[in-house]
This record gives C-alpha cells, structure tokens and sequence, in this order.
C-alpha cells in the first residue's frame, strides 16, 4: 500500500518513522515551507522535512492547498491513503478525494474532547485525569470526522506537555501503523455529539500567569505551557519565567512572596499558594530555586505581577 503522508513537527516525525519501518511506501510527503530558527535566523527545514530526506522521499511544501495546482504532486504521487499529523494546513476537500482509501488523521486526544490545535496543553490546563490518541478519517469540519481507533492514557500530575506529547507520539506512531495495516476492515464510528470542547491554539499572551486565580489552576497551566510559551511573570521589573511549581494550602495577597528559600518561592494565590521550584531570567538557564535565588534575591513581601 502507499502511504502519502502531511505533518510538520516531531509529533509527526514520530509517526512517519514508524510507518517507514513498518515497511509501508512512502511516495511522497508534505509539509510546511521551512521556517527561520536559530540566532541568525536561517531557514531550517522541520523534523518531517528532515525524515523524509534522509530516506529519499520527495518532499512538497506548500504554502496553501487551495491552488489546485499545488495538488499535482499529491495527485501524480498517487497514494492510496494519506495519513496527517499536526500538519498545520487545512486539506479542502479536492485534497481529500485524492487517495482512494481516503485521508485518515492521528489526534492528540480522545474525540470529541479537545477537537483542534493544541488538544495535549488544554488537556494538561483543564487538569483533565487522561487523554489519549483518536485514529480518524477526515472530512471537511474541525476534526469531526469518524473514529477507527482510539486509546486511552492516563496524564500523570508530574506531565509537562513536553513529557505528555512524547507520550502521545510514541502512542499515534503505534496505531497509525496498526490502523494502516486494517485500514479496509476498520469500521468508522461517528464522534458521539456530546462532550465536544475545542483546544484553541496557544498564544503567547497566555504565558503571563494571573496570580488571582487558583493556585491549582497556575500550577496546571505552568505544566501546559511546559516548553512553550512558558509560564511568566514579572518581579522587580524583571519578566521570569516559571517553570515548575506546586499548589499548596495557604493565603495571603495574590501575587505577594510569602517566602523563598532553597525548598522554593512561595506566592499567593486567589485560593492557595504556588511554591515556585524552577525559575528563569532573560538570556539565563532554567533553574533550580535555590540556585535562581543565589543570582536573583527574592524577599517576603515582594510581588509577581501577573495579568492586571
């Protein structure tokens, strides 16, 4: 069988490794144009980009797909089905007819829960107890589309999205291959309609932490946003970043330093306190509090200023 494929990140790169050992082939990949990155800002390809040419798949990266001309090299690739993870470019539906057994989509959670862009983080936010991978067919709408396979994973309290999404790949990168090698005797099952929520696409205004919400809630969302954006807030002038943190009994003035020593800093919440365990400067290394502390002395009574 051949196996297009579309995904960008490493949470695809995952996947498509996975089908390539699984001996599929692999006619053609798509991915999005490569991006600047670095200190000089070069244009360096993604992680999909670099897996597919390290094995001498061709490689289309478009900017759209709604040119009909951009879907030439799909349609002359001739797949049999196409497989997408975290691509990052919506399919129209002339892109969707293209493979004969239809275009299927590994989604970082349990459908309809979390439909979307960023299902591992608002999971980890929501201080949801499990998520998973969803195995759909596409069609037009949000990742509504019918369900072939799914499987459940406990999120663990101490899950990062970091953590969480190396999970989740290694979990997408096994059931793609199971539901490839099924793919005409699996029978799709429509998403039920109740329990629909939508993983909207995290923004960087997100990072700055209201400390007038609860300290559970900053604590669920410094781990959501564990490595991107990074949780933040603004001491002495100065934005830190906040990297580890747990929520504690305890009151006082939100935002208010109630204490900080090597076993953490202390500030209050809404409801609770954050004891802070990681911090970090601008231009500096994630650090352990007690070493944050040495550089950066931290009193009672300062205050981390958050969203006003």
């Amino acid at each position: 069988m051949r196996v297009g494929f579309g995904g960008t990140p490493d949470f695809a790169r995952a996947a498509l490794e996975a089908i390539i050992a699984a001996g599929f082939e692999v006619p053609l990949v798509l991915t999005q144009p490569d991006r600047p990155a670095g200190r000089g800002q070069k244009l360096q390809p993604g992680p999909v980009k670099t897996l597919a040419l390290e094995h001498g798949i061709p490689v289309h990266q478009p900017e759209r797909l709604k040119d009909p001309a951009t879907h030439e090299p799909l349609i002359a690739a001739a797949p049999d089905v196409l497989v997408i993870a975290a691509y990052g470019l919506i399919l129209p539906q002339a892109v969707l007819d293209i493979p004969r057994l239809g275009c299927v989509n590994i989604h970082a959670s349990l459908l309809p829960r979390w439909r979307g862009a960023a299902p591992i983080q608002r999971a980890i936010e929501a201080g949801d107890a499990e998520t998973g991978v969803t195995i759909m067919r596409m069609e037009a709408g949000l990742d509504t589309g019918p369900m072939l396979l799914a499987e459940k994973l406990p999120i663990d309290t101490a899950d990062t999205a970091a953590t969480l999404h190396d999970k989740l790949a290694a979990m997408g990168a096994r059931l793609i291959v199971r539901a490839l090698r099924d793919i005409e005797r699996l029978v799709p099952v429509p998403q039920p309609a109740e329990g629909v929520t939508y993983a909207s696409k995290i923004d960087k205004a997100e990072a700055l932490l209201d400390f007038r919400r609860t300290a559970a809630e900053l604590a669920r969302r410094i781990r959501a946003f564990d490595p991107f954006p990074g949780a933040a807030a603004t001491l002495a002038g100065t934005t830190v970043k906040l990297w580890r943190a747990g929520a504690e009994a305890g009151s006082g003035t939100p935002g208010t330093v109630l204490a900080a020593d090597g076993r953490g800093i202390v500030v209050a919440c809404g409801e609770g306190v954050l004891r802070v365990t990681e911090l970090q400067k601008p231009g500096g290394k994630r650090l352990p509090a007690a070493d944050f502390l040495c550089g950066t002395p931290v009193v009672p009574g300062q205050h981390f200023d958050g969203r006003s």
